[in-house]
């Protein structure tokens, strides 16, 4: 991945809703995190949705993975995975972030987030019918 720092993160599917996280940044993005040293990328995506929403999921599909400039100069590799949640499932947030919400596909134009976590989502939610 180019020596850049790697973030693991899960769009993760609620029925048609999709949960997201609003950070320090006050951008919304979606939950994950960086591996621990010699874990899978399964294996973070489980433990950090789990941290920072309570959840457990199914990791279905490896979806893409693309640079981030999450401050000037400051680079991430995202490598996003599709997941579900079970239908009814209620995120709870954690001291990482701000908020965490659940959001129809129709309601993210409003919000700030990146191209890429868009991108993911959209690929994603198509893929469930949502």
């Amino acid at each position: 991945m180019g020596g850049k720092p790697v973030s693991i993160k899960g769009v993760v599917a609620v029925g048609p809703s999709v949960v997201l996280l609003r950070n320090d940044r006050d951008e919304w993005e979606l939950p994950g995190g960086r591996p621990e040293p010699g874990e899978s990328e399964r294996a973070t995506l489980a433990r950090e949705i789990r941290e920072e929403t309570g959840l457990d999921v199914d990791i279905v599909e490896r979806l893409e993975a693309w640079a981030y400039e999450v401050l000037p100069g400051r680079v991430v590799e995202i490598v996003a995975w599709g997941c579900v949640a079970a239908i009814g499932a209620v995120p709870r947030p954690s001291v990482e972030h701000r908020e965490v919400g659940l959001f129809a596909t129709r309601d993210l134009a409003a919000l700030r987030l990146d191209d890429g976590y868009r991108r993911a989502i959209a690929r994603w939610m198509w893929s469930w019918g949502t």
